[in-house]
């Protein structure tokens, strides 16, 4: 312990003293200086991983500091916008978003030979790229909304029309209109 009543804290470098320790990895620690270095949330025993002289909280080390690449998602439902520029990974293009103009709404019309295809790009859809939803099969990378982009889970999705929408947009475009419809709680819209 050096002089001055307590070791130093690993964040602020200020005296810790014993009421207000919290210890990690050999280190000494303010009870108010134990957050994670990105999302600044409180840390205990249980929720703090190190890297280094760094503190974390699991998920925001396991963002920067775990594996990346295909099926290492965050979780369930999690979509990571994170193309890894900053790791000096060059992107892939995307190819365009592009709404179903499919005028045949028939399941049985889109199943030659047995197999399916994805109403949003018109290719077959195979079983490990396979998701369900609004009635038919889509590819992961089209299982998006047609308006927004956004991507969708089948608990999250509304349809219409052989379309499939986020909630929001659904809401938007097919939802009530008039007095008392607005954008939230008692909002009140105003055009001129």
């Amino acid at each position: 312990m050096p002089f001055g009543g307590g070791n130093k804290c690993g964040c602020c470098q200020k005296t810790v003293y014993f009421a207000e320790e919290v210890q990690c990895e050999g280190k000494s620690w303010h009870k108010s200086c134990f957050l994670c270095m990105v999302c600044k949330k409180n840390l205990d025993s249980t929720t703090v991983a190190v890297h280094v002289d760094e503190i974390y909280c699991k998920s925001c080390y396991g963002k920067k500091y775990g594996p990346k690449g295909y099926g290492f998602g965050g979780g369930a439902g999690t979509l990571s916008m994170d193309t890894g520029e900053g790791l000096g990974i060059k992107p892939e293009a995307q190819a365009p978003h592009r709404p179903t103009n499919n005028p045949n709404n028939s399941k049985f019309a889109q199943k030659p030979g047995g197999s399916d295809l994805c109403p949003r790009c018109g290719k077959t859809v195979y079983a490990a790229e396979k998701v369900i939803g609004g009635g038919n099969s889509w590819h992961k990378g089209c299982f998006r909304c047609a308006k927004c982009g956004k991507g969708l889970e089948s608990t999250t999705l509304a349809d219409r029309d052989g379309e499939i929408y986020c909630k929001g947009c659904y809401a938007k475009s097919f939802g009530p209109k008039g007095f008392g419809f607005g954008q939230g709680a008692g909002a009140l819209a105003h055009s001129q």
